[in-house]
């Protein structure tokens, strides 16, 4: 399939300063939104712009917060008194676990709140009513706060993985106001430990073990590796809550702590049937902290608020992912990472949906299980990343056709996705019905702030589309000086205004919150006028002439090539419109002329034979579609990429490697033994001699 993208172009036509992006994609063609789908949306008026504009900020957030139920209304929509610390309605009270689960019970008390796929494919399904959801998390609030002796305020520290314990234990801490740091499931005990002593969290929940690629994972031992790592940290863990993957039967090999440890099947017998009233909460406090999951210095905690927080996904729920109580809704993503959080947990449970959960990874025991799930349980509305999506198109690009699949919505989300793939995305899985929104945003966000408006906008392959109801972006080069939509440059974008759902600090260190997101661009730190603070996403973007945004990933991966800003997003889009190329990734290497050069890594689709001529086939679309400047040094051929649990490419790694750096840690990775195989390739048998690296080499791939 051609790419519309896809233009000649030469060094000549390859201008950019130091203080802007280049960017050489085309303008893809659009594509309008169905005719049925417009007729069932829960947004189709085109006046909700003008509602959310800027002359009607911060008030017209007020058509968010008017979804919940609150036991006390705000006084102030925003202060912002203390700049940047915004804080939203304040004044107002509420409780999350009521609005996410209470106050669905007169009318969908037996309608399934969450429905959990195993990943063993012979273990069956379970069902859970917003009836039973109610009992549960009653009975584990109960436990906490009796038991472990939380209270309000508290911090507790949950690592587990994709089980419906975990939503229920996070709405049992909502009910308490206790506040729940999760730690993805795939992260080590170290990880998990280092996380337990940054927010000073006293218990830690946990589970015995789960599945994963067929194994029965032993996740408790990480446990012990996350207390003893906290200690050395200076926090003392006194509870481990473990809840067991099979009731009743043991499957960690790790020994119990007397006084520590305990089973959550056990110590909740005595709290069958408790009621524990909702604590009412200030719109204010803290709900949840989530540590970004960076390499390098120390994980930041991201602290999220109650009200605004829940209010804004909300509301992005019901207008942008279109959710219905009757429509079966499945976000394929980890609760460990704020899409779980915001878009399978509290967004669509406060909007009363029918929200699938599943165990195990993507392609197990075959490339066609999402489809069977999603066939099976009559799923309409599908959310995943580009990283899921480029993995199933890798593995079975013909998969989905076999089987009945009826989405009416399909959501990406997490980073780019080339238009190629967006094409795969709509026509094979969508089968051309289904609405598309690429969603850009990120876990400080709290929900999405780029996305069309699926029953008003076209779509554009590639595109995130324009900013979402409330959000005013803006896009500066390094000088600070704005570059127009329709230039053909990029650069940093920021949002002009404050949201809802923007995070309130980073937990224990509020300076590192102004300098890294605020900062950059303000223009007087003593401002209380939100218009003086711009927040800095650290990601490159430009806007078309049509008010749509390209997000070219984070900054820190952009390849400065004699002079020329290059984005890493676009190169590897190019690489992927070769038709036996399934994934890409571009890293920078040094070069003695031109400072940098791309090394790109491509894996191949299923049975295509690696050749000279595929590598020579990829050069020559970067060349074609970017320019000369971009061709690349050496274009490698690999079996796979380095991957995290959650399926996203290390481009770190490979960096390390073809710049003879040291790869640090790989054994969290879901497929370490590639890494040797790929240096092997690069290096030859022994390493090379470790060189002098600059710095914008060594921090590529890197979050803080």
């Amino acid at each position: 399939m051609a790419s519309n993208s896809a233009k000649q172009s030469g060094d000549a036509s390859i201008e950019s300063s130091e203080a802007q992006i280049a960017v050489h994609w085309g303008e893809e063609t659009k594509v309008a939104p169905p005719a049925t789908f417009i007729a069932q949306a829960n947004l189709a008026d085109p006046t909700a712009r003008d509602r959310f504009s800027l002359e009607r900020f911060p008030e017209c957030f007020k058509e968010y917060a008017d979804l919940l139920s609150w036991d006390q209304y705000w006084h102030t929509t925003l202060d912002t008194s203390k700049a940047p610390f915004w804080k939203w309605f304040v004044g107002g009270r509420l409780n999350v676990s009521y609005n996410c689960v209470d106050r669905h019970l007169a009318k969908y008390r037996n309608k399934a709140a969450l429905i959990w796929v195993p990943e063993p494919e012979d273990e069956p399904a379970q069902v859970i009513t917003y009836q039973e959801l109610y009992q549960r998390v009653n009975e584990m609030a109960a436990l906490l706060r009796d038991f472990a002796h939380l209270k309000t305020g508290d911090r507790v520290t949950i690592h587990m993985p994709m089980v419906p314990e975990l939503p229920v234990t996070m709405l049992a801490c909502a009910r308490l106001g206790v506040i729940h740091s999760v730690v993805f499931g795939g992260f080590s005990g170290e990880a998990c430990g280092i996380r337990i002593a940054d927010s000073g969290s006293r218990v830690l929940i946990t589970m015995d073990g789960y599945y994963r690629n067929g194994k029965l994972i032993d996740h408790k031992k990480n446990a012990d590796i996350a207390v003893a790592t906290a200690e050395k940290e200076g926090q003392k863990v006194d509870t481990v809550l473990i809840w067991r993957r099979h009731p009743g039967r043991k499957v960690t090999d790790a020994a119990l702590i007397p006084g520590r440890d305990h089973f959550v099947d056990e110590v909740l017998r005595p709290f069958r049937g408790q009621r524990v009233a909702p604590v009412s909460m200030p719109a204010e406090a803290p709900l949840f902290l989530m540590y970004t999951s960076g390499t390098t210095g120390r994980p930041k905690g991201c602290q999220h608020s109650t009200g605004g927080y829940l209010a804004y996904v909300t509301g992005t729920s019901k207008y942008y992912q279109d959710i219905h109580p009757e429509d079966v809704y499945w976000c394929f993503a980890d609760i460990g990472w704020i899409t779980g959080h915001s878009y399978i947990v509290y967004g669509p449970l406060a909007l009363a949906a029918t929200s699938v959960m599943y165990e195990g990874v993507p392609t197990f025991p075959d490339v066609g299980r999402p489809w069977r799930i999603a066939e099976r349980l009559h799923v309409n509305i599908f959310h995943t990343s580009p990283t899921t999506i480029r993995m199933l198109r890798k593995a079975g690009p013909e998969e989905p056709l076999k089987y009945d699949l009826h989405f009416k919505h399909m959501t990406t989300v997490g980073e780019p996705i080339e238009p190629e793939v967006w094409r795969w995305y709509h026509q094979v899985v969508g089968r051309g019905k289904a609405v598309i929104v690429d969603t850009w945003w990120q876990t400080e966000n709290g929900g999405f702030l780029c996305s069309t408006i699926p029953a008003l906008d076209p779509m554009k392959p590639g595109s995130a589309g324009p900013p979402v109801l409330g959000i005013h972006p803006v896009i500066y080069d390094e000088t600070g000086a704005q570059v127009p939509a329709g230039s053909g440059k990029a650069g940093n974008i920021c949002i002009r205004n404050p949201w809802p759902g923007i995070f309130q600090t980073i937990w224990g260190d509020p300076d590192r919150f102004v300098s890294t997101y605020y900062r950059k661009y303000n223009r007087n730190p003593q401002s209380t006028d939100w218009r003086d603070w711009p927040y800095f996403a650290g990601d490159g973007a430009m806007q078309a002439a049509d008010g749509y945004f390209r997000i070219l990933g984070r900054i820190d991966d952009v390849i400065n090539v004699a002079g020329h800003r290059l984005g890493t997003k676009e190169l590897e889009s190019a690489c992927l419109t070769v038709p036996e190329v399934a994934e890409a990734a571009v890293v920078p290497v040094q070069d003695e002329v031109k400072g940098r050069l791309p090394e790109v890594y491509i894996s191949l689709k299923p049975g295509v034979a690696a050749s000279p001529e595929v590598a020579e086939h990829v050069a020559r679309a970067i060349e074609t579609q970017i320019g000369k400047i971009a061709r690349p040094k050496s274009v490698r051929i690999v079996p796979d990429m380095p991957k995290t649990r959650s399926g996203k490419i290390m481009r770190r790694v490979l960096a390390a490697i073809s710049n003879s750096m040291d790869v640090g840690d790989v054994t969290t990775l879901a497929n370490p033994d590639v890494v040797e195989q790929i240096r092997t390739m690069v290096q030859g048998a022994k390493p090379a001699p470790a060189q002098p690296v600059p710095d914008d080499i060594r921090r590529f791939g890197q979050v803080e």
